[in-house]
């Protein structure tokens, strides 16, 4: 089963982040700063909702043909994003891992 990470980012803005790891430890969905543990934990939970509408993933192809997707909320707002795939495939993969380790991930604080 994957894991959602929680993480306080260093410098001045001290945000919180999250990111879902697969079983296998890699990351397939990272999220932007939060400003408050809080707010980051929403993040999470708009993921889990979301992950299980394939309608909530867009996936995007760079002009270097680098594949990635990310996951909106139900507002069309961007709540995690994918590391860059060489295929089309493997970000196909990526949607599959995210909603199949989603919804019922656990979440753990980690140092970053």
């Amino acid at each position: 089963m994957g894991k959602f990470e929680v993480y306080q980012c260093g410098g001045s803005k001290k945000e919180f982040r999250f990111r879902l790891k697969a079983d296998n430890g890699q990351i397939i969905l990272s999220s932007e700063g939060y400003t408050s543990k809080s707010s980051c934990l929403n993040g999470i939970e708009s993921v889990k909702r979301n992950a299980v509408d394939p309608k909530r993933f867009a996936k995007t192809t760079t002009t270097s043909n680098v594949f990635r997707f990310a996951i909106k909320a139900t507002n069309n707002q961007i709540i995690g994003t994918s590391q860059n795939y060489k295929s089309e495939s493997g970000c196909n993969n990526g949607v599959e891992s995210v909603r199949r380790n989603a919804p019922k991930a656990n979440i753990k604080e980690v140092e970053k």
